[in-house]
């Protein structure tokens, strides 16, 4: 890692199942939740696939994203390790200490078979919901969807969490817009733990706007088709670490096996 703190984008705050424990015993994790930096304010209205992910307590540890009514796409790292009834998902639900929206349970949980370690790759996950979700659902990008990668292309993410890398939560759904990189310069920045056919790197040279801990699971939108998934990176919003997403196009045929499911 040339030294580098690899950063899932987990929240630890809440500590629970292999997600929480990955944070809490791996030597270079970063403690603090610390979820989208340099962005704005914004609604479930505005995004209704925007899912919450939480323990069966409802506390809030990761995004997600809904694709059909009783079908989310996360994470591996956010569930690998946990059960069903473990988890819950919100829909609906902008603020993290909401009673409204849409509660689910988990019915079944489907993570990539090769996954091990989110630079590794693979770090992509699809959650079955006991609920239907009564909401708007996001379309994905296709296999061949790779021209959606192109550098400087502007992607959106969105998530929940604190504003700043030791700030305070905000306890609101945020976002904010990071242009993609490209493969060349981000494997400048992460050396052999970037691997292109599965990330795809967004964020500005100077740093200032990224997602963080808390982030994870939640969407990467280009062209607002679901096109990442965000995934780890080195600190937060670090001038010249940009954040790594998986790149969804790569594994979309697996996704539609799921949702087909």
């Amino acid at each position: 890692m040339f030294g580098l703190t690899r950063v899932r984008r987990t929240a630890a705050a809440v500590a629970f199942g292999a997600a929480a424990a990955a944070l809490s015993t791996a030597p270079s994790a970063v403690a603090a939740p610390r979820p989208v930096v340099g962005g704005t304010t914004t609604t479930t209205a505005e995004y209704p696939f925007v899912m919450q992910v939480t323990d069966a307590t409802g506390g809030q540890f990761c995004g997600g994203t809904l694709v059909a009514p009783t079908k989310v796409v996360t994470a591996a790292h956010c569930v690998v390790g946990e059960t069903p009834g473990k988890l819950r998902v919100v829909g609906g639900r902008t603020h993290l200490d909401g009673t409204d929206g849409t509660v689910s349970e988990v019915s079944r949980i489907w993570f990539d078979p090769g996954y091990t370690d989110v630079v590794d790759g693979g770090d992509v996950a699809v959650l079955t919901l006991a609920t239907r979700m009564p909401y708007a659902t996001a379309a994905y990008v296709s296999p061949a969807g790779t021209g959606v990668y192109a550098p400087g292309m502007t992607a959106r993410v969105l998530g929940w969490g604190t504003t700043g890398e030791n700030g305070g939560s905000s306890g609101q759904l945020r976002t904010a817009t990071v242009p993609v990189v490209s493969d060349t310069e981000c494997r400048d920045s992460y050396g052999s733990d970037f691997v292109a056919s599965d990330m795809v790197c967004a964020g500005y040279p100077s740093g200032g706007v990224d997602t963080c801990q808390g982030d994870s699971g939640g969407p990467l939108l280009i062209g607002g088709v679901l096109a990442g998934i965000t995934s780890w990176g080195n600190g937060c919003a670090e001038a010249g670490r940009p954040g790594v997403y998986t790149r969804l196009a790569s594994f979309s045929s697996l996704v539609t096996e799921q949702v087909l499911t």
